[in-house]
């Protein structure tokens, strides 16, 4: 079974312990943490004997036949299924096209949320920007119904209100997506307080929602930040 395929009670066994990632509660996240670091923990020691017999055929010179052997095939499907059970590996197989469907969709929102709450945590625990910046992408689509698309505008608002983090400028995807008048307040609250970042951020969404045509790149972000100098 691939994690596409995967359904919503499975989900919350593999990895329902996420839950816990983003509670107001210190002892709550320290369980959920303790899981992640066990889970990750699995996923390395898997991967460490993949690699042990990789390197032993290699040196006897014998890859291809090792490829097609059953413990080769075994080890491979020991890692894969390790990978299932953590953050941020079991988002990678996703499907393509919408996630609205997905029983994997709430884990991809939580652990986006988890960087905008508790961001250290999730850079010592869970960083990969890649895949940040691929759910980001993915979740970038017109017509979102409530309450995700509350939950994505929270999600620029924490994102624009911070220091810059690597790949926030991909929020500006679905600040488009989900553009409406509790973004706009959202943003110009943001844009109008005393936090430069805010100011500098928001102003910058708001600007490329006033025209879709702008394109988000590093030379518009350039512009806009030496205008505002």
């Amino acid at each position: 079974m691939t994690a596409t395929s995967d359904d919503e009670a499975d989900w919350a066994r593999r990895i329902g312990y996420t839950d816990g990632l983003t509670s107001a509660d210190p002892s709550e996240r320290a369980i959920a943490l303790a899981h992640l670091t066990a889970a990750r923990e699995r996923v390395n020691e898997a991967l460490d004997r993949f690699n042990e017999g990789w390197f032993q055929a290699q040196s006897l010179d014998r890859l291809p036949e090792w490829y097609r052997e059953p413990e080769s095939r075994r080890l491979t499907a020991a890692h894969s299924e390790a990978q299932r059970h953590a953050y941020p590996d079991a988002l990678w197989h996703r499907p393509h096209g919408p996630l609205i469907d997905w029983p994997g969709l709430p884990y991809a929102l939580r652990y986006l949320e988890w960087e905008a709450r508790f961001p250290r945590e999730w850079t010592l625990h869970a960083k990969k920007w890649g895949t940040k910046q691929d759910l980001i992408r993915d979740l970038a689509r017109d017509g979102h119904r409530e309450p995700l698309r509350a939950r994505l505008v929270q999600l620029v608002t924490a994102a624009v209100s911070r220091a810059y983090r690597c790949k926030d400028r991909e929020y500006v995807r679905i600040a488009r997506a989900v553009d409406g008048d509790d973004l706009r307040a959202a943003l110009t609250t943001a844009a109008d307080s005393d936090n430069p970042w805010a100011r500098l951020h928001a102003g910058y969404v708001l600007r490329l929602l006033d025209d879709p045509a702008l394109p988000n790149s590093r030379r518009t972000w350039r512009i806009w930040c030496e205008h505002l100098a």
